[in-house]
């Protein structure tokens, strides 16, 4: 099954009370918050009254807030090949 993946990347603010309402509906309350939903027409009629103010991707599953924290997070950038050797004194 398919679900949408929804991030909103600017701000309801100034906006329609309409737009404002799909937004909030939606679950999008912050500016970078990402929600996933199942693809379907109620959702994707949804997405077109918000099209400017979000990013939209196609994703196979959805991802929890661990999974999504995990993803963000960068490699340590460097790696131990061999430890130095022991000096003695």
């Amino acid at each position: 099954m398919a679900y949408f993946r929804i991030t909103l990347m600017r701000s309801g603010i100034g906006m329609p009370k309409k737009v404002q309402g799909v937004l909030h509906a939606l679950g999008l309350k912050k500016r970078m918050t990402t929600v996933y939903y199942p693809v379907s027409q109620s959702v994707a009629g949804q997405i077109m009254r918000i099209k400017e103010l979000v990013d939209v991707k196609e994703v196979e599953k959805p991802m929890s807030k661990e999974e999504m924290r995990a993803a963000r997070r960068p490699d340590k950038g460097y790696y131990v090949e061999k430890r130095a050797e022991q000096v003695e004194l």
